[in-house]
């Protein structure tokens, strides 16, 4: 779900709230690392390039061909 939010959104950045509200139920721990952890999956798998952090703003999917 992380994945193909970040690609129906790509070359913007969305903030971790944003991930968090659209992809979980309100039961969600917001202070948990699962978003994080995914981010790092991610990358593990298509490349460290592929999603970009922008401090104190959140994540941004970048197009690899650019």
């Amino acid at each position: 779900k992380l994945l193909s939010y970040l690609l129906h959104h790509k070359g913007k950045v969305v903030s971790r709230t944003e991930l968090i509200e659209h992809i979980y139920d309100q039961d969600f721990d917001r202070d948990s690392n699962t978003i994080e952890v995914f981010v790092t999956r991610i990358r593990k798998k298509l490349g460290q390039d592929v999603i970009t952090t922008i401090r104190g703003l959140g994540y941004s999917l970048e197009d690899p061909d650019a």
